[in-house]
């Protein structure tokens, strides 16, 4: 029987990648975004390359009920979810007061409260029959405060400690929880969140959106709780735990700063 995976924000970037690779290994896909001519073009690419059925859920998750929504629509269908990725969110650049605070509301609802009630439905069905596994997509900006992304860097540490929490809780059932943490990733993410002129990114040639989702796909089979993409990402993430806090705002600060 074949398993099915639920992609959230797999219209581009990671997701998209994420949904390849399960295609490649058989999964039936649930993919949900915003971009309904984009899930449909996905849709006919992976019926057409592998053998799978493909169903799309055209859904913003930051309106409010459509994480339930999205839950019922595959209760409905009777489709068992046995991978949950989270991985649609967003960012934004700026000094917090001059951000837009709807924008910002509209991110923490989907990098926070959608990541968490998506994993409360779905966990509650996979605890019933002791099987499961779920990635949450955090980011290496988890590890420490965010100067000019204050709001998204601590949406990402919410996920990250979210997921390790909840990890430990399962620990002694068949079902695991993984955190993928990648750091600047070639992908839509930098347009989104207006920081093209950031350090952080311009002129630098970043990790495919495709090593990142064939890291964290390995890393959730593997049943591994926090997942680092990328060598210098986990020298860094580790790193600041020894430094002092000041230090390590001001040099995500100096890191993160438009280029002048």
């Amino acid at each position: 029987m074949k398993k099915t995976a639920l992609i959230t924000g797999a219209s581009s970037g990671i997701g998209l990648e994420l949904a390849r690779v399960h295609a490649s290994k058989g999964d039936n896909l649930v993919l949900v975004a915003r971009n309904q001519t984009k899930l449909e073009a996905i849709k006919l690419e992976i019926e057409k390359k592998y053998e799978i059925d493909v169903l799309i859920i055209v859904k913003d998750l930051s309106t409010p009920n459509a994480t339930q929504s999205v839950f019922d629509e595959t209760q409905q269908k009777g489709i068992q979810v046995d991978f949950l990725i989270n991985n649609a969110g967003f960012g934004d650049f700026g000094m917090f007061y001059e951000t837009d605070w709807e924008k910002e509301h509209n991110m923490i609802t989907l990098n926070i409260t959608a990541v968490t009630e998506f994993t409360k439905l779905y966990l509650k069905e996979m605890v019933k029959r002791n099987s499961g596994k779920i990635m949450n997509v955090a980011s290496t900006a988890a590890f420490q405060p965010g100067p000019t992304m204050a709001v998204y860097y601590a949406t990402k540490a919410y996920v990250l400690h979210f997921s390790e929490a909840i990890a430990n809780e399962l620990k002694d059932k068949k079902i695991t929880v993984t955190a993928l943490c990648p750091g600047a990733t070639e992908s839509g993410f930098q347009s989104v969140a207006q920081m093209k002129e950031s350090k952080l990114v311009k002129g630098k040639k970043l990790p495919s959106s495709k090593s990142v989702a064939l890291y964290g796909y390995k890393a959730m089979m593997k049943g591994k709780t926090v997942a680092i993409h990328g060598f210098m990402n986990r020298v860094l993430a580790n790193s600041v735990r020894f430094m002092p806090r000041k230090m390590v705002t001001t040099v995500t600060r100096s890191v993160q700063d438009k280029a002048k």
